[in-house]
């Protein structure tokens, strides 16, 4: 079993190789971020869209005053569409020292990992682009693929 190394260079290794993650599931696949990233986890609200914004950024929400970017994470990850439902959420999380909403599919649970849970992510020429990969965690008998949230949605530029 490959280990992930906390000094790797690989773009996708995870940077806190143990701890506590949240996961989330979209569509049939169950995904996790660092617990230290979560701001909150709000129910659906209303976006406001944004002209000539990239097709995964579905707007801005009012976060107690504050004007959060929202992500549809499905689309940013290259995913099919869904159906949003009473399970449907946003995670607002820290991205690159700035507030984020991800519209999620739904919250599992918050995993405890140590570092021999997690694996470096193998390339499998997947439909999630490999720089948003962190790492895959095996828990329970299942995988669980860590999301490295500040190399969701690309660049910088493309973000509001």
């Amino acid at each position: 079993m490959d280990i992930v190394n906390a000094s790797s260079s690989s773009p996708g290794a995870v940077q806190n190789r143990g701890g506590q993650y949240l996961s989330f599931m979209l569509g049939s696949e169950e995904y996790a971020v660092d617990i230290l990233r979560v701001r909150e986890i709000r129910g659906l609200c209303p976006v406001t869209p944004l002209p000539n914004a990239p097709p995964h950024v579905q707007g801005v929400m009012n976060l107690r005053g504050t004007v959060v970017p929202v992500v549809d994470l499905r689309q940013a990850l290259g995913l099919p569409k869904a159906e949003l439902n009473k399970f449907t959420v946003i995670i607002v999380l820290s991205v690159r020292n700035r507030t984020m909403g991800f519209v999620v599919d739904s919250v599992c649970e918050v995993l405890s990992l140590s570092p021999s849970d997690i694996e470096t992510s193998p390339d499998l020429g997947t439909r999630v682009d490999a720089n948003v990969v962190g790492g895959i965690a095996r828990t329970e008998g299942r995988f669980v693929v860590l999301l490295e949230p500040d190399r969701i949605g690309g660049s910088e530029a493309a973000l509001p």
